[in-house]
Formats: structure tokens, sequence, C-alpha cells
């Protein structure tokens, strides 16, 4: 696994959210975004799409885990009812390529605090960790894990 430090911007975004247990009903708004936007006519190799666990699920009751589906763009959409527009966290993060497989992704999950130890970094709990599907990596077979560091 590849790592780096990078300090993500703030940048605009345009996001769907879902409320509930995580799982499955993730991949399905992750769907749902992609569809979204090519109807919209944003899919270009520079675009990326963000996934965020709002919610910590240890002190978090399930059926209020929050889950967003993040598109960075400064369009606004304000006529779409499904479509919300924030700011991305901004901040310092350990950036972490994995490949874009279940198993790779559950590895690196089960496997966290040990990298987290290994570059002698602290996790910043204020902050959630960030899917980062960078279209150009994903097209490769990859996905980014962004994780807030202090």
């Amino acid at each position: 696994m590849q790592t780096h430090i990078e300090n993500i911007p703030s940048s605009p975004i345009a996001y769907m959210q879902r409320i509930g247990a995580y799982g499955e009903q993730n991949y399905k708004l992750m769907q749902e975004m992609k569809q979204w936007i090519k109807d919209h006519n944003l899919w270009s190799e520079k675009g990326v799409i963000y996934g965020i666990a709002q919610d910590n699920i240890a002190t978090t009751p399930p059926e209020k885990c929050r889950y967003d589906v993040c598109f960075v763009t400064d369009l606004a959409f304000k006529k779409d009812k499904a479509i919300h527009h924030g700011t991305l966290p901004t901040g310092k993060y350990l950036i972490c390529k994995v490949v874009h497989t279940s198993d790779e992704v559950q590895r690196f999950y089960s496997g966290l605090l040990e990298i987290i130890e290994r570059e002698g970094k602290q996790i910043d709990e204020s902050r959630p960790i960030l899917e980062r599907y960078q279209f150009t990596l994903v097209e490769k077979g990859y996905c980014e894990f962004c994780v807030p560091i202090l």
C-alpha cells in the first residue's frame, strides 16, 4: 500500500445523503451519485467523488448513521431535491492508496491502527475518514482512504 501526506483544501461539494445502518445501501447511494454525475454531463477524468461515513458506529445508533457521497464541484443544483451542498472537510490527511476490492478495503480498515503507528501519526478524531475515488485511479482499480491526522 502506498501512503503519503496531503493537505486537502476546502472545496465546494454537491452530495447525496442517506441515514441508516452502514452497508449495502451506501454502495447503492454511490451508484445513484455516479448516475447523477453522468446525467448532468459532469463526468471527466479530473472528477473526484468522496464517500464519508459521518458518524462513529461505536457511539451512534445504526438508524441515525449518516453516509454522504460527494462530488467536488462549485456548481449549484438548487432545484434538485436529491442534492445538498456543502464543503469538504479540510486539513491534513494520511492518504492510503488501496486496491479497490472489498477484501483490500476490509484489510485496510482492519489494519488501520497498525498503519497509523507505522507512519508515526495520530488520528484526528474530530474529522471523518474520507473515501476518495479519483476517476483516473478508479479506472486503474484503486481508491484512496484519507485518514485525518493531527
